[in-house]
């Protein structure tokens, strides 16, 4: 009867083992030093080897004469736990023997002594799967054994299994295997089975197995029952369900030209032609990955728009996990598609409407090299730049009074705050993140996103910085960043900007009044945006200078 190659070549002992090379010389040395624990727990993801390795150390820890902490092969328990009549080392599927009933037999068994072995050794596959019962009747048992018993828990899925249990394993972690330790392997094998096979289709073997040997190996059996004599990279696409590289990028370039039309077309045709949708995403993600680390690393030219490319691997990546459970996975594609490409038609509309508007910093404008210069200078020639700059200058002289206006703000916001509105504007902070790369507006969206929302009324929010440095920053243009929010979030709240340390102190001080029933006094604040009467204020005569101010600031100026 034929054997699975993942069976065949399954490993026999630690010097087989792929990828795990750590957890394989600490548990070959626990069997040199005799430091065996009564309770392990392997976890990890699918085909890393945790079964396997749980039989290996069974057999080891049994050997009467291990060899480098591995099992010889030779002695009589070494032949008796390689036999198929084994019945110290017992392995048990958690998933169809996951009840009360079958833990107690469990706990009745164990202290019976091993018919030919020196340890009686229980393999408990997929641990996760067993009921809360279950667990706390396995509870004392694996606190407790018989010392002629050893548990092996092995699990994919460890955060589901309670921590009491967790305390009383010595706990392996198994990382994914690499594509380079997977190809190294299948050369092994299609050595050994003469498999006449294209080096890259190795590669693309392991690539698409995600850091399971086990499921590259299967993979490799599904291709090799295909029947051919030598199997090429289209033999691997088609028998897998994928497409060729130059429909990835067909693909990707639909995508970042924002034609839905072909882009669902594109998505029908694979579906009708029974293509893995889902490995088709990834190949595209990964496709992406490699030309944005090209353009980060290698100073290679990117085809495509950086911002949209970032986007789309971050929002894919986000929603890949869903998209495969779903019941309808060309649906859940599709609609996450449609959702992309709309956003980004109405991000390109908007970005052309803020583009088009004046409220942009001009010491930023300065700075900013790839501005043309017939605007830069047109905005130094326009007399409200002039005046805009002024008032910069102003705040920036007046940072004093800019913190108390920011008080009486924060003040004023939690007066009337309301959850729904902070709920509100943190989903609405989010949407600043598509700017952290753009070469005009970037700047704006990470100096509010180095911030944190702290509160917010139909009126105003509260964003906090940890240093006092960055407040000072920010005053010297808070208006073009207020504008900023506001354009961006479909907004028109004023934004206060405080300490995080002053912010503790305010919320310490409202709860205080709380307690006594009472709460901030609203307080009209100084108009600071008022941009004419500003520019009238640093161009007038000294008297005309101080009247205007001490009328725009009162109680907050300070004549000198």
């Amino acid at each position: 009867m034929y054997q699975a190659l993942y069976r065949k070549y399954r490993p026999v002992d630690f010097s087989e083992v792929v990828g795990q090379k750590i957890i394989v010389n600490t548990l070959k040395n626990t069997i040199i030093h005799n430091h065996i624990n009564h309770a392990y727990l392997f976890s990890g993801p699918r085909g890393t080897g945790k079964t396997t390795v749980a039989k290996i150390f069974a057999r080891s820890v049994n050997c009467l004469d291990p060899v480098d902490g591995m099992a010889c092969g030779k002695c009589k328990n070494c032949v008796y736990a390689f036999s198929k009549e084994c019945m110290d080392i017992i392995e048990i599927d958690a998933a169809s023997n996951n009840g009360v009933d079958e833990i107690r037999e469990l706990r009745s068994k164990v202290n019976i002594l091993p018919t030919e072995l020196s340890y009686k050794v229980y393999i408990i596959d997929e641990v996760h799967m067993l009921s809360i019962g279950a667990f706390n009747a396995l509870l004392k048992t694996i606190e407790e054994p018989p010392s002629h018993v050893i548990f092996i828990l092995a699990t994919t899925d460890p955060q589901k299994i309670p921590a009491t249990i967790i305390s009383r394993c010595q706990w392996y972690n198994f990382k994914k295997i690499t594509n380079e330790d997977i190809v190294n392997r299948l050369k092994i094998i299609v050595d050994e089975e003469n498999i006449k096979i294209d080096p890259l289709v190795l590669l693309k073997i392991a690539q698409a197995s995600d850091g399971g040997l086990r499921d590259a190996i299967g993979l490799l059996d599904k291709i090799r029952a295909y029947g051919l004599d030598e199997i090429k990279l289209d033999d691997f696409y088609e028998i897998n369900g994928e497409v060729n590289e130059d429909e990835i990028k067909k693909l990707e370039e639909l995508i970042f030209s924002l034609n839905i039309k072909e882009v669902l077309s594109s998505i029908e045709i694979y579906y009708q032609n029974g293509k893995n949708l889902v490995q088709i995403l990834k190949r595209l993600l990964f496709t992406i990955k490699d030309e944005l680390f090209d353009y980060y690393i290698n100073n290679l030219k990117l085809k495509f728009d950086e911002n949209r490319m970032v986007s789309f691997i971050n929002s894919l990546n986000n929603s890949l996990v869903d998209i495969k459970k779903a019941d309808d996975v060309k649906l859940s594609i599709e609609i996450f598609l449609l959702h992309y490409i709309k956003k980004h038609s109405d991000e390109t509309v908007l970005k052309d409407s803020i583009k088009s508007s004046s409220y942009v910093d001009e010491s930023n404008l300065k700075n900013d090299k790839k501005i043309s210069q017939e605007y830069q200078n047109k905005k130094e020639s326009d007399p409200v730049s002039e005046k805009n700059n002024n008032t910069n200058d102003m705040i920036k002289n007046n940072f004093k009074k800019f913190e108390s206006l920011m008080l009486i703000r924060s003040k004023n916001t939690m007066t009337k705050a309301l959850k729904e509105e902070l709920v509100k504007e943190s989903n609405n902070f989010l949407k600043l993140d598509d700017y952290t790369f753009d070469q005009q507006f970037g700047y704006l969206a990470c100096e509010l996103l180095d911030g944190c929302i702290r509160a917010s009324s139909l009126e105003s929010l509260i964003i906090s910085y940890d240093y006092d440095g960055m407040i000072e920053k920010l005053s010297s243009h808070f208006s073009e960043l207020n504008d900023f929010y506001n354009k961006i979030t479909n907004s028109t709240k004023k934004i206060a900007f405080i300490t995080t340390s002053k912010w503790s102190d305010l919320k310490k001080e409202y709860i205080e009044l709380k307690k006594q029933g009472k709460q901030f006094d609203y307080q009209e604040e100084p108009n600071l945006n008022n941009i004419d009467d500003s520019v009238k204020i640093v161009s007038e005569s000294n008297n005309d200078v101080i009247s205007k101010t001490v009328e725009m600031f009162g109680d907050l100026v300070e004549i000198q």
